[in-house]
Protein backbone atom coordinates (compact mmCIF):
# COMPACT_ATOMS: atom_id res chain seq x y z
CA UNK A 1 0.00 0.00 0.00
CA UNK A 2 1.63 3.24 -1.05
CA UNK A 3 2.16 5.93 1.56
CA UNK A 4 0.03 8.40 -0.41
CA UNK A 5 -3.06 6.23 0.28
CA UNK A 6 -2.56 6.54 4.07
CA UNK A 7 -3.95 9.59 5.84
CA UNK A 8 -1.36 9.90 8.60
CA UNK A 9 -3.23 12.69 10.36
CA UNK A 10 -6.39 10.57 10.47
CA UNK A 11 -4.51 7.53 11.81
CA UNK A 12 -2.83 9.72 14.43
CA UNK A 13 -6.19 11.20 15.44
CA UNK A 14 -7.67 7.69 15.82
CA UNK A 15 -4.72 6.73 18.01
CA UNK A 16 -5.10 10.00 19.93
CA UNK A 17 -1.58 11.07 19.01
CA UNK A 18 -0.61 14.68 18.55
CA UNK A 19 1.99 14.59 15.77
CA UNK A 20 3.97 17.54 14.49
CA UNK A 21 4.44 18.13 10.76
CA UNK A 22 8.01 16.82 11.06
CA UNK A 23 6.78 13.62 12.72
CA UNK A 24 4.16 13.16 10.02
CA UNK A 25 6.85 13.59 7.36
CA UNK A 26 8.98 10.96 9.14
CA UNK A 27 6.31 8.42 10.05
CA UNK A 28 4.34 8.62 6.78
CA UNK A 29 6.94 6.84 4.62
CA UNK A 30 7.65 4.38 7.45
CA UNK A 31 3.98 3.43 7.71
CA UNK A 32 3.76 3.17 3.93
CA UNK A 33 6.76 0.81 3.90
CA UNK A 34 5.21 -1.27 6.65
CA UNK A 35 1.91 -1.54 4.78
CA UNK A 36 3.76 -2.56 1.60
CA UNK A 37 5.39 -5.37 3.57
CA UNK A 38 2.00 -6.43 4.99
CA UNK A 39 0.59 -6.52 1.44
CA UNK A 40 3.49 -8.79 0.40
CA UNK A 41 2.74 -11.11 3.33
CA UNK A 42 -0.92 -11.23 2.32
CA UNK A 43 0.12 -12.72 -1.03
CA UNK A 44 1.73 -15.77 0.61
CA UNK A 45 -0.01 -19.12 0.27
CA UNK A 46 -0.92 -20.20 3.81
CA UNK A 47 -3.50 -22.81 2.83
CA UNK A 48 -1.49 -25.80 4.14
CA UNK A 49 0.09 -24.07 7.13
CA UNK A 50 -1.34 -25.40 10.40
CA UNK A 51 -2.64 -22.89 12.90
CA UNK A 52 -0.32 -22.30 15.82
CA UNK A 53 -0.72 -20.48 19.06
CA UNK A 54 3.02 -20.04 19.43
CA UNK A 55 5.85 -20.14 16.91
CA UNK A 56 8.31 -21.82 19.24
CA UNK A 57 7.45 -24.76 21.45
CA UNK A 58 6.86 -23.93 25.08
CA UNK A 59 7.31 -26.09 28.11
CA UNK A 60 6.42 -25.57 31.70
CA UNK A 61 9.47 -25.53 33.95
CA UNK A 62 8.79 -26.41 37.54
CA UNK A 63 10.96 -26.98 40.52
CA UNK A 64 10.25 -29.16 43.47
CA UNK A 65 8.28 -27.60 46.28
CA UNK A 66 10.60 -27.96 49.24
CA UNK A 67 10.78 -26.16 52.57
CA UNK A 68 13.95 -24.17 53.14
CA UNK A 69 14.00 -23.23 56.82
CA UNK A 70 17.04 -21.01 56.36
CA UNK A 71 15.07 -18.57 54.19
CA UNK A 72 11.64 -18.84 55.82
CA UNK A 73 10.16 -15.97 57.81
CA UNK A 74 8.52 -16.54 61.13
CA UNK A 75 4.97 -15.27 61.51
CA UNK A 76 6.22 -12.50 63.80
CA UNK A 77 8.88 -11.42 61.32
CA UNK A 78 6.37 -11.37 58.46
CA UNK A 79 3.91 -9.25 60.45
CA UNK A 80 6.58 -6.96 61.89
CA UNK A 81 6.24 -4.28 59.16
CA UNK A 82 2.57 -4.82 58.38
CA UNK A 83 0.52 -1.59 58.48
CA UNK A 84 -2.10 -3.47 60.50
CA UNK A 85 -2.09 -6.94 62.05
CA UNK A 86 -4.83 -8.69 63.98
CA UNK A 87 -4.69 -12.03 65.77
CA UNK A 88 -1.57 -13.12 63.89
CA UNK A 89 -2.87 -12.17 60.41
CA UNK A 90 -2.51 -9.22 58.04
CA UNK A 91 -5.48 -6.88 58.39
CA UNK A 92 -6.58 -5.37 55.07
CA UNK A 93 -9.42 -2.99 54.16
CA UNK A 94 -12.73 -4.57 53.26
CA UNK A 95 -13.30 -4.51 49.51
CA UNK A 96 -16.77 -6.05 49.36
CA UNK A 97 -19.50 -4.30 51.29
CA UNK A 98 -21.86 -6.36 53.38
CA UNK A 99 -25.47 -6.29 52.33
CA UNK A 100 -28.20 -5.58 54.79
Amino acid sequence: MPADRIDIRHVARLARLALTDDEIATFGPQLGSLMTHVDALAQLDTENVPATAQVIPSRNVQRGDALRPATMLTREAALQNAPQAQAGYFRVPRIIAEEG
